[in-house]
């Protein structure tokens, strides 16, 4: 009834399920709560109606009369102490202390008349409200409000002790704020569950969100290096194959094969790239199926760009001691490099490439051009910005510019440390 907690039940969550009336009755009590959070009044009035046909009952029964003190009171009198006890509970919900202040004449008059009608008992259900939606400190009044007409009551007709009367009176109102203290804690706590539940749930969306987006931009950046490096290794060997059909038949199918076979690989490196995108099955390990370059194929790197009409020299200091990562780094940036080479640094162009191993991991690639006109810098927008990501990945250093005068062309310098002690 009008004393049951305001809350939704939180199942618990162990290992045992719960009983399947348990479920019913969980399911019945929610549907109770959510008519009673849209549409107070039918609950309200039905409570209130219940007291009020009670107290009538009371008085045209002539109960009353078992306790009264004042057997001769007036039947006016009576129906309006009934009527000033009970009718105000309609508002206890919203306004619980006005309600409490509204009754307490009527309860001083039942009190000072000697009526003694038990309807004076429904303050009781004010104060738990009270405890219940008010702050606390209003129960000092609210106590004192309740308890003054039992002292009337006890001052004027001496019926008992003191101490048993007031005492009597006093424990109702301790039960009813117990209650109340105790109903209103349990929804305090679940209310923080519940906030605590949609801020998780919020955080969860965001973190997907954001798992979501860096998937977004690692699969472009990889689409970025595949796509972009063999159409332009494919792009040099066509037009070289088109000069040298005329004159040397046979480096023209040389050209075409080293087309067949860039494209073949490129087309391999896709298909396991999207992979990672329609096996869900094998989304929660996508490093399983994504490309992943390591240094042993910067050779068959290096030969397709010479294929395409670029000459490249390579030099190697050290010994390559890196871990997938950061060989998957290296890689990258040097076909980043020697693409946007083939891309803008003109058809006389060289270019060097300078790999210096440390210990730990730490590795230091320089790719340098001589590009005529010192424009070798990607125009998309998307190669700089992908290889900074990746170095940053592993806290080293990307620098690529003009190469300072008197010398022209392009330079990308690549700067991984020694890996930090785990």
């Amino acid at each position: 009834m009008d004393l049951v907690t305001n809350h939704q039940e939180v199942p618990p969550t162990g290992v045992r399920t719960t009983e399947p009336l348990t479920q019913y009755l969980q399911r019945a009590h929610q549907r109770v709560r959510a008519f009673d959070r849209r549409h107070p009044l039918p609950w309200d009035l039905s409570f209130t109606g219940f007291w009020v046909t009670a107290a009538l009952i009371d008085y045209t029964g002539g109960g009353w009369r078992s306790i009264t003190h004042n057997p001769g009171a007036p039947g006016p009198l009576l129906l309006t102490l009934s009527l000033g006890l009970s009718v105000p509970l309609l508002r206890r919900r919203t306004r619980p202390a006005a309600v409490l202040l509204a009754m307490a004449p009527f309860a001083l008059v039942n009190a000072w008349s000697g009526t003694a009608l038990q309807a004076a008992l429904l303050q009781l259900v004010v104060v738990y409200h009270i405890a219940l939606r008010l702050p606390l400190r209003h129960l000092w009044w609210a106590a004192a409000l309740v308890l003054t007409p039992v002292v009337v009551s006890t001052a004027r007709y001496g019926e008992g002790e003191w101490s048993q009367q007031i005492g009597s009176q006093l424990t109702s109102v301790l039960v009813a704020v117990l209650i109340g203290v105790t109903v209103r804690t349990r929804q305090n706590y679940t209310e923080a569950l519940e906030d605590r539940a949609r801020r998780l749930e919020t955080e969860r969306d965001q973190q997907a969100r954001l798992a979501a987006a860096a998937e977004r931009a690692r699969i472009a950046r990889e689409m970025h290096d595949i796509i972009g490096h063999n159409l332009s290794v494919i792009t040099g060997l066509a037009d070289g194959g088109r000069y040298a059909a005329g004159k040397s038949p046979e480096r023209a199918a040389q050209a075409l094969d080293a087309i067949a076979t860039t494209s073949r690989q490129a087309l391999g490196e896709l298909r396991r790239l999207l992979d990672v995108l329609r096996d869900e099955g094998t989304a929660a390990h996508p490093a399983d199926l994504t490309p992943q370059p390591a240094l042993t194929d910067l050779d068959r790197l290096i030969d397709g760009v010479r294929n395409a009409g670029l000459p490249v020299h390579t030099t190697v200091e050290g010994r390559a001691t890196l871990p997938p990562g950061r060989q998957l780094t290296v890689y990258r940036v040097v076909q980043e490099a020697l693409t946007n080479t083939l891309k803008h640094a003109g058809p006389d162009a060289t270019s060097e490439i300078s790999l210096v191993y440390g210990d730990k991991g730490a590795v230091t690639v320089t790719v340098t051009d001589t590009g005529a006109l010192g424009t070798s810098a990607p125009a998309d927008g998307r190669g700089l910005p992908g290889m900074r990501e990746r170095t940053a990945l592993y806290g080293g250093t990307l620098e690529a510019g003009p190469r300072p005068q008197p010398e022209q062309g392009w330079r990308v310098r690549l700067h991984l440390p020694e890996e930090s002690p785990q």
